[in-house]
């Protein structure tokens, strides 16, 4: 189901500034974009598509993979892991550390907090040989899940995000990834939001600027080489009177460490002024109840499966309009959760803002052999 969910968030992605929108503000970055989570809309974005170098970025598909093996039980928090001559061998060419050396086993929890807030590359380093064996090996695994999200201009050849010949990634790709992990692993997000974490007697803070600044900011990652120029991608979640809402901003090639703090800023403070986040329908709510054939029971209840949220400029909201597109006729047995259809949003103007898939609320057993047959009458005579 989640690789099903992930699918739709890349589709959903797809659709992105195509409505109508707010002029969006001046970014100083070589790309950028920015997600309405919350709808699942692109609600800005400029060259989002085009492969570049995602420095330290990377170390998000890193821990993806990491709290994949903790999920699966392959790993702990507590388990102990040894420090490689590959791990400490990150040294060279001044990158960041988290200054580990060959004589320690730090525990799997230090190894993330060295790696998501003080982005440390031999952290890094350790973790992947310590899931798959060699990093080789763990970025295999990293590009399966690539392609199993359809990144077309992804690819890595790390695990830190040096630079390197081929490793590349997109301001889109790196949205999905973000969003993803955000979503697949809630218990582990927090890393993101500490400031500082302290190692060896070795204090750094986070280099994410925002989290500071803005309250409402709890993550997530910065990046930086030579090639990459400064990136930031970073996640915020504020209170509104429908719910909550969280916008996630990804800026890359910025020319300076407050250049993508305030440019990611600046989108962070558009998004939420000039977009409204409107909830259409709760989790689970009956949009539309149709007939079913050859059921146990003569009507099915049709709508989506988590809550629906659209974001419009302000003031649209009011505005806008639902069409259902379902397959008919519907013929039993019907899974819960099977999709039948899907439901499109649009403007007045007739400007899709989203699509969501409908989907059957309740299951629908095929009924018996005289149901069966009489309604097999019934649709040869309709």
């Amino acid at each position: 189901m989640k690789r099903l969910l992930s699918f739709a968030l890349a589709a959903m992605l797809a659709i992105s500034a195509q409505a109508q929108a707010p002029q969006s503000p001046e970014i100083a970055a070589r790309t950028y974009l920015l997600l309405d989570m919350t709808a699942n809309r692109v609600l800005t974005e400029r060259d989002a598509d085009t492969p570049n170098d995602p420095a330290s970025l990377t170390k998000l598909m890193t821990a993806y993979v990491v709290f994949g093996a903790l999920r699966d039980k392959r790993l702990s928090l507590e388990q102990t892991l040894p420090v490689s001559k590959r791990a400490w061998d990150e040294r060279k060419g001044d990158p960041s550390l988290m200054f580990i050396d060959t004589l320690m086993t730090p525990k799997v929890d230090d190894l993330l907090r060295g790696m998501i807030i003080q982005s440390g590359n031999d952290a890094s380093v350790a973790l992947a040989e310590g899931v798959a064996g060699t990093v080789e090996q763990f970025v295999a695994m990293m590009n399966r899940q690539a392609r199993a999200w359809a990144l077309t201009n992804t690819e890595f050849k790390n695990v830190t995000g040096m630079t390197e010949t081929g490793h590349k990634s997109s301001a889109r790709d790196l949205s999905v990834i973000a969003a993803n992990l955000i979503r697949d692993f809630p218990e582990y997000y927090a890393y993101y939001s500490q400031r500082e974490f302290t190692y060896n007697k070795i204090r750094q803070h986070n280099r994410n600027l925002l989290l500071t600044r803005d309250a409402s900011v709890d993550g997530m990652k910065t990046g930086y080489t030579s090639a990459a120029g400064y990136c930031l991608i970073a996640s915020s979640q504020r209170d509104y009177p429908n719910g909550k809402r969280r916008l996630l901003s990804i800026v890359m090639g910025a020319a300076s460490k407050e250049a993508r703090a305030s440019e990611s800023q600046k989108l962070l403070n558009w998004g939420y002024s000039a977009f409204d986040a409107v909830r259409l329908f709760e989790k689970a709510q009956a949009i539309s109840t149709v007939s079913v054939w050859k059921g146990v029971l003569p009507e099915a209840k049709l709508g989506a499966s988590g809550a629906v949220y659209v974001a419009v400029p302000r003031g649209e909201g009011a505005k806008l309009q639902t069409k259902i597109e379902r397959s008919d006729p519907l013929v039993a047995p019907l899974a819960k959760g099977q999709r039948v259809g899907v439901i499109k949003v649009s403007t007045t103007a007739g400007v899709v803002v989203a699509e969501v898939p409908l989907v059957v609320l309740e299951e629908v057993p095929l009924a018996g052999i005289f149901g069966r047959a009489w309604d097999a009458i019934r649709l040869w005579i309709k």
